[in-house]
């Protein structure tokens, strides 16, 4: 059967828009469809306009530290509308970039929401397209908790868009975009709380990291509160926030932002005309070579529900194209050792394993780690502390982790995550001359181990 496309790629997020030129580049005909924007969530409601506000909340910081170096500045004033208008400018550009990247490649782009009527054939904008493979690459969505007054609070894709700066900010979530979005916050002035229904934020980083992190923010003046979750939230007269928690308490805040999780974007795709099966979370079901039940149609990114990660669902969509239209090249996705940076104020850096994912999996494990005050801070009146910290395997020395909380931690870790990658053992790290004088170098210079 003659199709009109060898591949149909809904969502032209990362990962789709990876899959779609990659696939056109080895010659195959190729579509992409899109309902929103182009770049999905990454660049227009993700990373890249979070990094720019937390590039914006961090110079706070840098205009009190310039006084121990010898600068004297005025009052300094922030204004809110004017990052949001220079972040808009720039999101446009990209979504620009993102319209020539495919055209170049010779996809044909289809702009509308595009729905799954058979195993080989798309409707979008009332035609119907026929092809040989069909990739899903749709995606996640913030979602929040159907409790009383729900309405009144936003989630991520609200907070870029917020016309100003609210006084008061809840943050609700224990995950890496409740903390992020809790430090831009933060640093940009509101008063901020950070609410998590369990022990401690960021389940699943190395305990010394979390730990470490809740010490940086408390010092900062953040109201961390745990243990704490919502029971309802009610608009007040003033247009103010009353929120009371389960147990009772009352919290007013002018603000509420929900960062407690996300959900694949399947609305409306068409899947029950399909055999493809999701799990018990509504992702959508698939092999290591990201085949859905249905053999022509595939799944990939955040909709599949992996690894939730940029990097990550480019890498899927490489490896689909390549594996459909290049299969001399494909090669299966490798999930570890994947380097991860959360942009919270101090930032954290990792890569591998955490000290107790190494316990649980049966290593014997050494623990390097160094607490240290900043060479930059050493002039000023800031207390803030980076930890560094190595997991190490006792029997074979190999380094199984590398954690770091701090200045540029994210930059830091991905030139770790190659010696990992490659293998590398403390004796490595201990043998390599360091950069001097910078914070990088305590990886190469811790030498007595803390626990064992």
């Amino acid at each position: 059967m003659a199709y009109d496309f060898d591949l149909y790629v809904i969502g032209a997020g990362s990962g789709g828009v990876r899959a779609a030129r990659f696939a056109a580049g080895f010659g195959a005909k190729v579509a992409v469809a899109e309902s929103r924007y182009l770049g999905g969530t990454c660049v227009n409601v993700g990373c890249v306009p979070k990094k720019l506000l937390v590039y914006g909340a961090h110079f706070a910081e840098d205009f009190e530290q310039s006084q121990g170096f010898g600068w004297s500045l005025g009052e300094a004033n922030f204004d809110w509308a004017t990052l949001i208008a220079n972040k808009d400018r720039e999101i446009n550009r990209l979504n620009d970039i993102y319209r020539n990247l495919l055209v170049a490649s010779g996809v044909t782009l289809h702009e509308g929401h595009a729905k799954i009527v058979g195993p080989h054939e798309v409707e979008i904008n009332g035609e119907r397209h026929t092809a040989k493979h069909i990739l899903v690459a749709t995606g996640g969505w913030p979602q929040i908790p159907e409790i009383p007054g729900h309405e009144h609070a936003i989630s991520s894709n609200q907070a870029f868009f917020l016309k100003e700066l609210p006084k008061r900010v809840l943050v609700v979530g224990g995950g890496y975009i409740a903390v992020e979005f809790a430090g831009i916050f933060h640093g940009l002035g509101a008063e901020t709380t950070l609410l998590y229904r369990g022990d401690l934020f960021l389940r699943g980083f190395d305990g010394a990291v979390r730990k470490h992190l809740q010490e940086e923010l408390t010092k900062r003046g953040m109201n961390l509160q745990f243990n704490a979750d919502i029971e309802r939230i009610e608009k007040q007269v003033d247009g103010s926030l009353s929120v009371t928690l389960k147990d009772g308490r009352e919290l007013q805040t002018d603000c509420v932002f929900y960062a407690t999780g996300r959900r694949p974007m399947v609305d409306n795709l068409g899947l029950e005309n399909t055999q493809v099966t999701l799990d018990k979370k509504g992702f959508v079901e698939v092999d290591e070579q990201y085949q859905t039940a249905e053999p022509s149609i595939l799944a990939i990114g955040d909709v599949i529900g992996r690894v939730q990660l940029t990097p990550v669902a480019l890498a899927e969509g490489m490896a689909v194209a390549r594996r459909l239209f290049k299969p001399e090249q494909y090669r299966l996705v490798d999930y570890k050792m994947i380097p991860t940076a959360v942009f919270s104020l101090p930032t954290i850096g990792t890569v591998g394993l955490s000290e107790e994912q190494a316990r649980e999996e049966g290593y014997e494990v050494q623990i390097f780690e160094s607490r240290f005050r900043p060479m930059k801070l050493t002039l000023t009146e800031c207390q803030e502390r980076t930890l560094m910290k190595l997991v190490v395997d006792a029997k074979t020395d190999k380094v199984l982790g590398c954690h770091m909380v701090g200045p540029d931690a994210g930059e830091i870790v991905q030139g770790l995550a190659i010696a990992l990658k490659a293998g590398a053992t403390k004796r490595d790290f201990d043998e390599t001359i360091g950069v001097h004088p910078t914070a990088a170098e305590e990886f190469v210079t811790m030498r007595t181990p803390v626990a064992g």
